[in-house]
């Protein structure tokens, strides 16, 4: 698809920031990208799409001097340049938030955010425009804070801050909105229009179409690492973005009535634990039963207290009662994870690389991290040939893009490694099923696929448990919802009895103070 005139004509009539020509990138039998053409003009958010492994992340660690192409030629504000590395590119002007951050967890925001600052100023400095420039564009940080304390959400708000501290004339967005509330998500998306206002040229990658809809100019769609189409994105329609995108309908997800037999399989009575150091959250007498056949979810904002319960619930952290946490009857708030695990509690992190998977082991290994007892060990001995044949199956039935079992964890796109990571979870057949953000930086085909997944483990019988800052996403697959703000949690509610408006002011801690452990 063509578009006709997709920028105002003075912004058309300027020279190019960025230009990209015949960019080819080949890996070990596969082709990343393939002789792929991009125009930025400066203003312009200029939208990059395409499916998980279609080529998109390859192409702007291209430009950021992460990955230098096999062949094609970069041109910089009309001159032909080499970008050998990420100092290279930051000298030129281009920032970039990535979707697997860059941020060392040892050390603070403030220091992280100097790593990438050529004259950075003093500390106390530094510190002072770190909450200036995070309280104006609606992001709150802590400039002291360890980044390992951190969520995910509040991750990815440090990589936003620490580009804007930049002042760049370039900006890669790699899915900066995955883990945002949707207030965060207006407050970005005021802020990246008034970089652009200002001349800033924005390159922004996200599944969430209804995002690139409303805010970018133009869009390249990229599929199977060539350039398939472009568009205005304000002229087309959800469906017809993604059928440029995956060459079919946009999937739906719908949640039916089961006749499955509800009875209590996760329950937590009066779930109280301490911060996890000076910037935590604590933990106040959460009430919450999870029955099975149903999917609960949790909504609110990283940073409320989600890395803290879900430490609690995987049995990372015991508790200081063991009723705190019951499942299947028992209390297990003594156990730890791999006992949980063998009482049939199946857990996906909010964290794919690191936590969910070890980057530089095989597909086969991982699946042995969590899936060990499952038949793949006997006496002590790995069964590698099961192994492999167990790994295969997780790929073929989730239609993991990948180079089969033996592909390493980081070698495949953040989407298809969480396809991975859910599908051994779920392989492992559990009875309670906890999954933070599941759908994070995932397209819209391997999203509904996930969602149809754990509605089929809804419909089993099984109890899920759904922790995501996706109000859309947890509307569309959850029976009932509650918030968690401040450590403490919400009413439930059905979801056919409430709506996002609602549950976007429980988010900032107006609920009302009612019991939680509601029948459903």
């Amino acid at each position: 698809m063509r578009c006709q005139s997709l920028l105002p004509h003075a912004r058309m009539n300027s020279a190019p920031r960025l230009a990209l020509r015949d960019i080819t990138k080949t890996y070990p039998g596969v082709i990343a990208n393939e002789d792929i053409d991009l125009t930025v003009l400066p203003g312009e958010i200029h939208a990059v799409l395409g499916e998980n492994g279609a080529g998109k992340s390859t192409l702007m660690k291209i430009i950021y001097g992460l990955v230098q192409p096999d062949a094609g030629t970069v041109l910089w504000e009309g001159r032909e340049t080499r970008i050998a590395s990420p100092a290279a590119a930051r000298r030129l002007g281009i920032a970039m938030v990535f979707q697997h951050f860059a941020l060392f967890e040892t050390l603070s925001v403030a220091e992280n955010i100097a790593l990438a600052l050529p004259d950075a100023p003093a500390p106390a400095a530094l510190a002072e425009r770190i909450r200036a420039t995070a309280e104006d564009y609606g992001l709150p940080l802590e400039p002291q804070r360890p980044v390992h304390e951190l969520s995910v959400g509040e991750r990815q708000r440090v990589e936003i801050v620490r580009c804007l501290l930049q002042s760049p004339r370039l900006l890669i967005l790699d899915e900066p909105t995955s883990v945002l509330t949707p207030q965060a998500v207006e407050t970005l998306f005021t802020t990246l229009r008034r970089l652009a206002a200002e001349g800033v040229s924005l390159l922004y990658i996200s599944h969430k179409l209804d995002e690139i809809r409303a805010l970018c100019d133009r869009a390249t769609v990229l599929r199977g690492g060539r350039v398939s189409g472009h568009c205005r994105p304000a002229g087309e329609s959800a469906d017809s973005l993604a059928r440029m995108m995956i060459g079919a309908e946009l999937p739906q997800t719908r949640l039916s009535a089961n006749n499955v037999r509800r009875e209590p399989k996760l329950v937590l009575h009066n779930l109280s634990r301490p911060a996890d150091g000076p910037f935590g959250t604590a933990l106040h007498a959460l009430q919450l039963s999870v029955h099975s056949g149903e999917i609960v979810g949790i909504a609110g904002a990283s940073g409320n207290g989600q890395s803290e319960l879900l430490q609690a619930l995987s049995g990372e952290a015991t508790l200081a009662q063991a009723d705190m946490v019951q499942m299947l009857g028992a209390p297990v708030g003594r156990l730890g994870a791999a006992a949980r695990r063998a009482r049939g509690l199946g857990f996906v992190p909010e964290e794919r690389l690191g936590r969910g998977a070890v980057p530089a082991l095989d597909l086969a290994a991982n699946t042995l991290l969590t899936a060990a007892g499952d038949g793949l060990v006997r006496r002590g001995l790995i069964l590698r040939p099961t192994v492999r044949r167990y790994a295969r199956e997780i790929i073929k039935r989730f239609r993991v893009k990948c180079h089969g079992s033996h592909a390493l964890a980081r070698s495949l796109s953040g989407g298809n490694l969480q396809k991975f990571i859910v599908g051994r979870e779920i392989a492992q057949n559990p009875e309670v099923l906890i999954v933070a953000q599941p759908t994070w930086g995932v397209d819209v085909g391997s999203a509904a696929l996930i969602r149809e997944r754990l509605i089929d483990l809804r419909n089993r019988g099984v109890a899920l448990l759904v922790i995501s800052e996706d109000l859309d996403e947890l509307f569309s697959i959850c029976d009932r919802i509650a918030v968690l703000a401040g450590g403490r949690l919400s009413p439930l509610r059905h979801t056919s009895a409430t709506d996002s408006a609602e549950i976007g002011r429980w988010m900032a801690g107006l609920f009302p103070t009612e019991t939680t452990h509601v029948p459903a």
